[in-house]
């Protein structure tokens, strides 16, 4: 019998079906088999976040319908964002001391990961995606939430009575896009949404892919928020701007990036973080980049700020060489200039130390 040496190993031995996502920066999709290499040291994380690699795990059986189970999972990376594998180790062998016998019956009665230094609480609006996720994939009905956020959406309920919507029900709505037309319900809806509602709103739609009628809809309403100043105004575009991270328009979302770095809330420190820590595939288009990195420069997040987000962007597999042809780039400005001096120059004391 071949020894269990990752977690793909330990559930592939049991009878449970399963997948893997990524909940750090989003919730995403992560294959099997790039799991898999990742596991066995073969690759880098595709989804740093933090220095770790923050995993949901769902399992269910086949053949009992309603019997499943979630596990939410966080490992640390090395220095080159691979799995340190002593902890891998660690919790295999933690593991395998609390499972004995079918997994999924005995999770009924008592959770394997209870005290698991490796297990984590997502926060409630990516707990709140991953649950629709779920019950998508499982088939299940969605929350009792769902009937009421449509209901509002649709202007049945009044804009102004938004307190009692729940999380969850937005949740399930953004995981059921391409059902009874929630898109265009959804799209009709964010022309007028108030801040509060709308801002929940985002907060699921960053973890799914608008099709191009969503995204015109919030293109749209982040213009209209790009003419507005006022308290609180940057952190709706921010909102707005993660809601637009995954959408499958790569024009429109692209054009609203480079409108939202050519305003003032371009220079947004709540902004310009929405757009490196969700946009980043973005990012590797030169000219959004250096776009990019000139507010970053000459923004309030300072020198401290300017070294975090860059260290942070580095550190996804296939940025490097991007963020590096810009730091060359002879046409920076002066203050660019300053902050990649800044930069290198922490990052010389950072290794000296």
């Amino acid at each position: 019998m071949t020894a269990i040496q990752t977690l793909t190993d330990f559930l592939r031995a049991t009878d449970a079906s399963f997948r893997f996502f990524d909940l750090g920066r989003r919730l995403s999709k992560l294959p099997q088999d790039s799991f898999l290499k990742f596991e066995r040291n073969e690759i880098a994380y595709p989804l740093p976040h933090l220095r770790q690699a923050w995993i949901a795990v769902l399992l269910w059986n086949p053949k009992q319908s309603g019997q499943h189970l979630i596990w939410f999972l966080k490992f640390p990376l090395d220095e080159q964002g691979k799995l340190v594998l002593a902890a891998r180790d660690d919790f295999l062998q933690r593991l395998a001391r609390s499972v004995s016998g079918n997994l999924l019956e005995q999770a009924a009665e008592e959770d394997p990961l209870k005290d698991n230094p490796f297990a984590f609480k997502p926060a409630d609006d990516k707990m709140a995606a991953f649950h629709a996720r779920a019950t998508a994939i499982l088939k299940q009905p969605p929350s009792g939430y769902y009937e009421p956020a449509r209901q509002y959406l649709a202007g049945v309920t009044p804009r102004d009575q938004w307190q009692a919507l729940g999380l969850q029900g937005l949740a399930d709505l953004c995981a059921r896009l391409d059902e009874r037309d929630n898109d265009r319900l959804l799209a009709s809806a964010l022309n007028d949404l108030p801040d509060a509602p709308l801002q929940a709103l985002c907060t699921q739609l960053e973890h799914v892919d608008p099709g191009h009628r969503v995204t015109q809809a919030l293109t749209e309403r982040l213009r209209q928020q790009l003419n507005q100043v006022g308290e609180g105004n940057d952190v709706v575009v921010s909102t707005l701007v993660r809601a637009l991270s995954q959408s499958q328009s790569d024009g429109l979302r692209i054009g609203a990036l480079e409108q939202v770095l050519s305003t003032p809330a371009g220079g947004s420190v709540e902004v310009l973080a929405a757009i490196g820590s969700r946009c980043w595939g973005d990012l590797m288009q030169p000219a959004l980049r250096q776009r990019f990195l000139e507010q970053l420069a000459a923004s309030e997040a300072g020198q401290d700020g300017f070294n975090r987000m860059l260290i942070d962007l580095i550190f996804i597999p296939g940025m490097r060489p991007c963020i590096m042809d810009s730091l060359r780039n002879p046409e920076r400005s002066e203050a660019l200039s300053a902050a990649i001096g800044g930069f290198f120059s922490a990052a010389s004391q950072a290794a000296q130390s």
